[in-house]
């Protein structure tokens, strides 16, 4: 006899037999499975709290921000040459959460703390290379020879698609990359990127030359050379794919998408707010996800202030501050906007590094890798705020509570945005689960 399945409980190899035998529709104590879905998965993805954030803001802080100089404080070292003393190189402040403090440069942020939850357990086995690394932390896992992964924001396009057909679902502002690609999911779930974040995407512009008459008489070519190229090649995605990603590079060349680069139509006031090039990033992030694109990603290196972005080998420790205050300033000002616009409950805004830094500092000065423990602070998308999660040890060398993995860190940020993370994706007819193998971080769903 088929037993009733209760919430939380781990189903055995049985019940799951059981229950795929009883039929492709079946009621159970969690709700209703549907045809082609899979009872296991259903029955756990019906316990899990999703989110109400609509859109996502991921914040990449590349060369790998060290977590003990910003948002996990611990004693102050000596960054002296031939010092030997491990620690923080600045002084702690407290925060808007009792008891929770973070480095003295991150002042605006302290004051908004309570707006968001810091999580200060993430950890993966990637330690010496960067671009490893960098993949770790956009796609969740590690590579295989037999399947290319999808990235954070292709997945985000995927599950949640475009929210309105003149904008993009994902934007990269930054240099293009494998990392941040679709994989599997083919070339409609890609991103477009932005190296000048003043003009624009400038390849989706019409050249001065091409008169509207001209773009008719190209247009018309162009869709007949499509038709027949479809025919030719009917029910190849790869074609399908580059067809579609044209047609919306065009809806794309309108005018709706090309104002929203405008930030001359901001408040002078509002744009010093947010201050330096990567502010501006930011304040363009706003107003992308304000018309409706589901994921931004927005890179701040700004290798030219330390000499090496967060990669703070050497002497690029030594000017580390004047990052920490562009990020301090212009993430308060984000902050900021999207809560005055009533925007930040339904924008998720997360704060990634490929991984963290050694409490030792090296004969330069400057910091070495370290992934077994770092920081990633989330704000707003809904979630339950004011809360910190896991704790290292006196140096942050270690986790010593709550330990957070890059696929829970991904479960999470889907959880935040209604996408179930129990869900399976098909790399064509195989089965390939959105996450490897992670959780939710349960704490931050009220």
């Amino acid at each position: 006899m088929l037993q009733p399945f209760t919430p939380g409980e781990v189903l055995s190899r049985r019940s799951s037999l059981q229950l795929a035998a009883a039929g492709p529709l079946l009621s159970t104590a969690t709700g209703s499975l549907v045809a082609n879905e899979s009872p296991v998965t259903s029955a756990v993805s019906a316990a899990v709290q999703r989110g109400r954030a609509r859109s996502c803001i991921f914040i990449w802080l590349g060369g790998g921000a060290a977590q003990m100089d910003t948002w996990d404080p611990k004693l102050l070292g000596d960054p002296t040459q031939g010092s030997k003393k491990p620690g923080s190189a600045y002084p702690a402040i407290d925060t808007a959460i009792p008891g929770v403090q973070v480095c003295e440069h991150l002042r605006l942020m302290a004051d908004r703390l309570d707006r968001g939850s810091l999580i200060r357990s993430v950890h993966h086995e990637v330690i010496d290379e960067h671009a490893a690394a960098v993949n770790r932390m956009h796609v969740g896992r590690a590579p295989t020879g037999t399947t290319i992964y999808p990235s954070l924001g292709s997945v985000v396009s995927h599950e949640l698609g475009r929210e309105d057909s003149d904008v993009p679902a994902y934007v990269v502002m930054g240099y293009p990359s494998a990392t941040r690609g679709p994989g599997f999911l083919g070339a409609k779930h890609n991103y477009l990127y932005l190296i000048d974040t003043a003009s624009g995407p400038a390849g989706l512009q019409r050249p001065a030359d091409v008169t509207p008459g001209r773009l008719e008489r190209r247009q018309r070519l162009l869709d007949t050379m499509r038709d027949d190229y479809r025919r030719r090649y009917s029910g190849f995605r790869g074609v399908e794919d580059y067809v579609s990603a044209g047609v919306r590079g065009e809806a794309l060349a309108g005018p709706r998408f090309a104002s929203v680069f405008d930030l001359n139509s901001e408040s002078a006031d509002l744009r010093n707010a947010y201050g330096s090039e990567f502010g501006q990033r930011c304040l363009l992030a706003r107003r992308l996800v304000e018309s409706g694109v589901r994921f931004v990603e927005v890179a701040f290196n700004l290798n030219f202030i330390n000499g090496t972005g967060w990669d703070t080998h050497n002497d690029g420790q030594k000017n580390q501050h004047v990052l920490i205050q562009e990020l301090d300033k212009s993430l308060a000002a984000l902050l900021d906007d999207l809560q005055h616009r009533g925007l930040l409950d339904s924008t998720l805004v997360a704060i990634g590094t490929e991984f963290g830094r050694p409490p030792e500092f090296d004969g330069g000065g400057g910091r070495g890798h370290q992934s077994a423990a770092f920081t990633v602070p989330i704000f707003g998308g809904g979630l339950k705020s004011g809360v910190v999660i896991g704790a290292t040890d006196d140096f942050s060398r270690k986790i010593v509570d709550r330990p957070v993995s890059v696929p829970d860190l991904h479960a999470t940020l889907y959880a935040a945005l209604g996408i179930d993370p129990a869900k399976e994706l098909l790399d064509g007819d195989r089965p390939v689960p959105i996450t490897d193998h992670g959780q939710p971080i349960a704490e931050l769903f009220s």
